[in-house]
């Protein structure tokens, strides 16, 4: 009974992705006992919102295998995966998402914002890093203003924003005041952020990069353990062109894409409820099919996503059972589940081997 079990749970389709979602490591305990079968099963990916989705269609296909009362207890175990050669991992972070546009005004900032509290909703421990020292945002649309505190004077305290962390150069300088930097200065100033922040225990660092393919990003290929990036564009050619360029600037530098964001995908009147492709239609979609990555998601032009930015609450979190709610944390949940496809890193595991003479 056990076996045919097992057999049944590693031939599983996930629902989001039709790919296997549940590996032998995965499965922890059957047990058999008084007519009662108790299945523990650990995923790798944070999934709150679909535990009893995932619940059904287990015990849906096991009434083929057995009479008996199914119990299902679950638990989430996020690893820490493979990155880039010869860069070292950061303390407190397990991953690194980069989330990055080929050009400005796509969107990218309030896609980043909407989908690390997405991927707190389903359980993980995020935090956010504001990478665009020129035009910082995040703290806005966080609704943030306080700076960070320090208890050592070298490092700094993260500060707490719908319950992910968050640090932003805009925390630190008054918010009138420009940016008037070279790279040089705004590279070190981005791996200050990053390494001199005390990130506790984090699941995912979601990065929002500035627009572009210069030296923030080529900086963060270089130097930051990145596991992986999601590139957003809206259906317009121009903005495809240069999301293009983004993409293959990953692929250089050995980053994996875990996929696409169309966002500004359609817009919906507000009056008359026509929906209307303003940017053109399935530019996203044919970018996919031409680089052979994933379409996590289409968000539309929709007037709440901005009115909740600008208060400082994010749509997931304002308005948490909303349609586009749902698409930010379906997204989310594809992004992670790309992340769990990843090769484990076990380089913090090895010895470190010491050579002194006798």
């Amino acid at each position: 009974m056990k076996n045919k079990i097992q057999d049944y749970l590693l031939e599983l389709d996930h629902p989001e992705s039709n790919k296997k979602f549940i590996s032998v490591k995965n499965i922890k305990s059957i047990e058999i006992e008084d007519k009662k079968i108790t299945l523990l099963i650990e995923l790798n990916f944070p999934f709150k919102s679909q535990e009893s989705l995932y619940e059904d269609i287990i015990k849906d296909g096991l009434k083929n295998i057995t009479n008996l009362d199914i119990n299902i207890k679950w638990t989430v175990k996020i690893l820490t995966r493979q990155v880039q050669k010869g860069v070292n991992s950061i303390k407190g972070i397990k991953n690194v998402i980069a989330v990055a546009s080929g050009k400005g005004g796509v969107g990218k900032s309030s896609t980043a914002a909407n989908l690390a509290l997405a991927l707190s909703l389903e359980g993980a421990n995020v935090g956010m890093l504001d990478a665009d020292i020129y035009g910082p945002s995040q703290p806005k649309m966080l609704g943030m203003a306080q700076k960070p505190s320090s208890k050592d004077g070298k490092s700094m305290d993260p500060l707490i924003a719908h319950n992910i962390q968050m640090m932003s150069i805009g925390l630190l300088v008054d918010q009138e005041t420009p940016m008037v930097w070279r790279g040089p200065m705004v590279t070190s100033t981005l791996e200050q952020l990053l390494n001199e922040t005390n990130w506790d225990s984090l699941d995912y660092l979601i990065i929002d990069l500035p627009p572009g393919t210069g030296d923030i990003q080529l900086t963060l290929a270089q130097k930051i353990p990145v596991t992986g990036a999601i590139i957003v564009t809206t259906p317009q050619d121009i903005a495809l062109l240069d999301a293009r360029r983004g993409l293959k600037m990953f692929e250089k530098v050995n980053i994996p894409i875990l996929g696409i964001v169309e966002n500004m995908s359609t817009h919906i009147c507000s009056n008359c409820g026509h929906e209307e492709h303003i940017f053109g239609k399935d530019g996203g979609k044919e970018m996919c099919e031409n680089y052979n990555t994933e379409l996590l998601g289409s968000l539309p032009l929709d007037i709440n996503i901005r009115e909740d930015l600008d208060a400082g609450k994010p749509t997931v979190i304002n308005n948490p059972n909303s349609d586009i709610s749902f698409l930010y944390r379906t997204i989310a949940r594809k992004a992670a589940l790309k992340i769990a496809e990843i090769s484990e890193d076990h380089t913090s595991k090895f010895p470190n081997i010491v050579i002194q003479q006798s």
